[in-house]
């Protein structure tokens, strides 16, 4: 097996960054707690998994990703137990403006054509997507992106998310299902070519 060098790691993190980010703000719907996340993963796995082999970094990535985002919705349980405890006590009403369409500029995948329409187009379909992505069940939004965004097969998407292989299948299988009843509600046929 062949060990993995400091530069390797780096450009490991680097290629992932941007898929691992809008998988975390998916799962969290929260930009800053996405950011967060990420940073924590990456953290974990260059400290406790730097040495492994280059070929071993995708999963292991995943894995502590899937964890750090369950992590924190540990700590969002405990903590909104607290809070609704202690604003018994002192009524709030603080909303917090929030908007999961917000995305990350493309530039560096290029996958914006480079007509305005076509860009436009492209542009609405995305949002369209993301928007029906951040409604699945967390499950199935996590089985979802990991086998089709994150390019992982049925094991290793199983490993990562630590269920069986036919959980992830059927997971993926009423995701896809989902995301396209609710694209064709919005007028887009996923048949078309």
């Amino acid at each position: 097996m062949n060990l993995s060098s400091h530069y390797e790691l780096s450009q490991f993190l680097a290629e992932v960054e941007r898929r691992a980010f809008k998988q975390a703000q998916f799962a969290v719907r929260d930009e800053h707690a996405a950011l967060d996340i990420v940073q924590d993963a990456m953290l974990k796995l260059a400290e406790k998994y730097g040495d492994k082999p280059v070929e071993e970094f995708p999963m292991l990535f995943q894995r502590i990703l899937q964890n750090t985002i369950r992590d924190y919705y540990r700590r969002q349980k405990i903590r909104s137990f607290w809070t609704v405890l202690f604003s018994s006590l002192h009524p709030q009403h603080d909303e917090e403006d929030f908007d999961p369409l917000d995305t990350l500029q493309d530039k560096g995948n290029n996958s914006q054509p480079d007509e305005p329409e076509n860009a436009l187009a492209q542009s609405q379909l995305l949002a369209l997507i993301e928007k029906a992505l951040i409604d699945l069940p967390a499950r199935q939004r996590e089985a979802f992106l990991l086998r089709y965004w994150e390019d992982l097969d049925t094991a290793e998407a199983a490993a990562a998310m630590g269920c069986s292989e036919g959980s992830v299948k059927t997971h993926c299988s009423r995701a896809t299902h989902t995301l396209a009843a609710k694209l064709k509600e919005r007028g887009v046929n996923l048949n078309e070519k």
